[in-house]
C-alpha cells in the first residue's frame, strides 16, 4: 500500500513538472525527442530512488537536477562522437560553445515561465500545419497520451501519432528556435497557441477519458499558460478573451461534481460553491477585451457566453436567449460541428425542445460527429423534455456507448434509467 502511495505521488509530481523539464532540455539540446526521454529517465529514477529514501522536499528540484545530469552525460556523448564541442543557445538566439555543468544550469535554470512559453512557440511553428501545432503542444505541455489528443480533434489515435512524428522531425530539420518568437513573427503564430492552449483547458475540463471527470491541473496549466500571454500581450482581444473564458469556466470547477466523482449539470450546481475572485478575473478580463474592440472574437464571444452563467444568481434566471444570440454570432464567427451542437442546445433552453431538435437535424449527418457522445446525448435531452421519452431513452443509452470517460458513461445511463 506504502509503494503504490509513493507512486501515486511520484506521478502527481511529474505531471506537474514534465513541461517545465521538457522546456529546459530542449531549449538545451534542441532536440524533442531527446528532451522527452530525459524527462522520463528522471521520472524513472524518482521511481527507483523516492520510495526507498522518501519523497524530497522539493521534488520539483530534484526532478531538474536529475535531468540535467543526464543531458550533461548526453552532451559529453555527443562531444565524443562528434568530435566538436555541444552548443548551448543563448537568449539571442546565438549558440556558444559548450564551457562548464555551471553553464549548463544556468541555461536551463533562466526564466523558466519563459522556457515553457517558447516551447509552445517552437510547437505552433508555421512549418508545421495547424493539426499538428496543436497535436504536438498537448503533447509536449498538456502531457495528453495520443489517445486522449485523438478525441480531442475527433480523429483517431494512429492520426495523431503520425502527426506527432512528423511534427518533430520537421522542427529539427527547420532548425526552430525554441524561443517565443518577436516582432512580425508573432502574430501569425499566436492563433494557433491559443487554439492548443483552450484545447489543454478543455480536456482538464471535461477529461475525454479515464475515470475521472475533471483533470483540474490541465485546466490550471492552461490558465497559466493564458495569465502569462496576456501579461505580454496586454492588448491583444484575443489573448484577454481567452483568459476571461478560462477563468469563468474554472470558477465552476470545485461545483461541477458530486461528492462521489459523478456530473452535476448547471441546474444541479450549488452556485455558492463557483469561485468568486475567478469570475472577477474573468469579467475583469472581458471588459478589457470590449474596450478594446474585440468583443465578436471567437473567444470573446465565448466568454461572453460563459459570462451568462456567471452573472445568474439562480439556474432559473439564466439569460438564455442572450446566451443563444452569442451562440448564432460565433456560428458566423468560428462555424464548426461543435458551435452549432452547443446553439442547438442554448437554442433548445431559449425557445423550447423542438427549435433544439430542428438545428441538431440540420448536423446530424456530419462525419465528425457520428461517433461523438454529446451529439447524441443532446438530442436525447431535448427529446426527454419534449415527452417523447422512449425516443430519449435510445440516445442516452447510444451516447453512453460513445462515451470514453467513465464518470460521463455513468451519468449518461442514469438518464438512460430516468426515461424508465
Amino acid at each position: 500500500m506504502a509503494e503504490a502511495a509513493a507512486r501515486e505521488a511520484i506521478e502527481a509530481v511529474f505531471r506537474i513538472e514534465r513541461s517545465r523539464l521538457i522546456a529546459a532540455l530542449a531549449r538545451l539540446l534542441r532536440d524533442l525527442d531527446a528532451a522527452e526521454e530525459l524527462a522520463q529517465d528522471a521520472f524513472l529514477a524518482a521511481l527507483t530512488d523516492w520510495p526507498r529514501k522518501g519523497i524530497p522536499d522539493n521534488p520539483g528540484a530534484w526532478l531538474m537536477t536529475t535531468a540535467k545530469r543526464r543531458a550533461i552525460d548526453a552532451l559529453r556523448r555527443r562531444q565524443l562522437q562528434d568530435e566538436k564541442e555541444p552548443q548551448l543557445i543563448d537568449d539571442a538566439g546565438q549558440s556558444q560553445p559548450f564551457a562548464s555543468i555551471e553553464d549548463i544550469e544556468a541555461a536551463m535554470d533562466h526564466d523558466i515561465g519563459d522556457h515553457r512559453l517558447g516551447l509552445i512557440f517552437t510547437a505552433c511553428h508555421p512549418v508545421l500545419s495547424a493539426d499538428a501545432r496543436a497535436a504536438l503542444t498537448l503533447r509536449l505541455l498538456g502531457g495528453l497520451e495520443t489517445g486522449e489528443i485523438g478525441r480531442a480533434f475527433l480523429t483517431s489515435e494512429t492520426t495523431i501519432a503520425q502527426r506527432i512524428v512528423r511534427a518533430k522531425r520537421a522542427i529539427g530539420e527547420a532548425g526552430v528556435a525554441f524561443e517565443v518568437p518577436r516582432g512580425h513573427e508573432l502574430a501569425p503564430r499566436l492563433a494557433s497557441v491559443l487554439e492548443v492552449i483552450y484545447l489543454i483547458f478543455n480536456e482538464g475540463y471535461a477529461a475525454t477519458a479515464g475515470d475521472d471527470l475533471l483533470r483540474p491541473a490541465l485546466c490550471q496549466e492552461a490558465q497559466r499558460l493564458g495569465r502569462v500571454l496576456s501579461a505580454r500581450l496586454p492588448d491583444e482581444p484575443e489573448v484577454l478573451g481567452l483568459l476571461a473564458l478560462m477563468e469563468l469556466q474554472a470558477s465552476r470547477l470545485n461545483a461541477r461534481t458530486a461528492p462521489d466523482g459523478s456530473l452535476l449539470t448547471l441546474a444541479l450546481q450549488q452556485r455558492a460553491r463557483w469561485d468568486q475572485f475567478l469570475i472577477h478575473r474573468g469579467l475583469s478580463a472581458l471588459k478589457r477585451v470590449e474596450a478594446l474592440g474585440g468583443e465578436r472574437g471567437p473567444y470573446a464571444l465565448q466568454a461572453q457566453i460563459a459570462a451568462h452563467h456567471a452573472r445568474a444568481k439562480t439556474y432559473d434566471a439564466t439569460d438564455w436567449s442572450g446566451i443563444a444570440a452569442s451562440y448564432d454570432t460565433l456560428a458566423q464567427v468560428m462555424p464548426s460541428p461543435i458551435v452549432e451542437l452547443n446553439r442547438a442546445v442554448a437554442h433548445s433552453m431559449a425557445f423550447g425542445p423542438e427549435a433544439g431538435l430542428r438545428l441538431l437535424d440540420a448536423i446530424a449527418e456530419t462525419p465528425a460527429l457520428q461517433t461523438y457522445a454529446p451529439l447524441p446525448a443532446a438530442r436525447g435531452d431535448f427529446l426527454f423534455r419534449a415527452g417523447r421519452v422512449l425516443e430519449a431513452k435510445l440516445q442516452f443509452a447510444r451516447a453512453a456507448e460513445l462515451a470514453q470517460n467513465a464518470r460521463e458513461r455513468e451519468f449518461l445511463l442514469k438518464r438512460q434509467e430516468a426515461c424508465g
